[in-house]
């Protein structure tokens, strides 16, 4: 099982206020239509820490969709 920290977007339902968006300190979040997107390196379980506190908070969770490796980035 791969550990090793991947790149994540997490689509979030509404636009998140600063209070919410310190419960995500390692997510870099970006306002996108009616939706408030968190990108950053997680490992496995930072990963589900971050669900955890979605959960916790009531968040409507959209989406996670993990990037792929790219010269780009």
């Amino acid at each position: 099982m791969d550990s090793a920290p991947s790149r994540y977007v997490i689509r979030i339902d509404g636009h998140l206020g600063t209070t919410v968006l310190s419960a995500f300190p390692a997510l870099t979040p970006q306002h996108c239509g009616p939706h408030t997107l968190l990108t950053g390196l997680l490992d496995r379980s930072a990963l589900y820490g971050v669900l955890a506190e979605i959960e916790a908070l009531g968040l409507d969770l959209l989406e996670i969709q993990k990037l792929g490796p790219s010269k780009d980035r």
